[in-house]
């Protein structure tokens, strides 16, 4: 096998071992499970705001935490926080945060 040869060889290798990410607009699916959340300790409450939970970004080939923050609260709505979700056997979803209507 000639070098040139051997050393495609070893990049499809490679790129058939690293986790699997689609990625469309704000939709990620992965085929990495996410690892569990960490605990955070709450703040004092703010007035005017609500927690918005700590969770695991994905980095295009491993997670981050991403710290708990505070966000201005919204009348008649409340927050649904960042968080995987289970497609199937071997696929998970990223649903971002985001308010939702009362």
């Amino acid at each position: 096998m000639s070098r040139n040869n051997l050393l495609y060889a070893g990049i499809m290798l490679g790129a058939t071992l690293l986790p699997v990410a689609i990625v469309h607009a704000d939709d990620i699916i992965i085929t990495t499970p996410p690892p569990a959340v960490q605990e955070e300790t709450v703040p004092p409450a703010r007035t005017g705001y609500i927690w918005a939970p700590g969770y695991q970004r994905w980095d295009g080939d491993h997670y981050t935490w991403v710290t708990g923050h505070w966000v201005e609260a919204r009348v008649h709505s409340h927050w649904e926080p960042d968080s995987w979700e289970k497609v199937d056997d071997t696929h998970w979803r990223f649903r971002a945060g985001h308010w939702q209507e009362d």
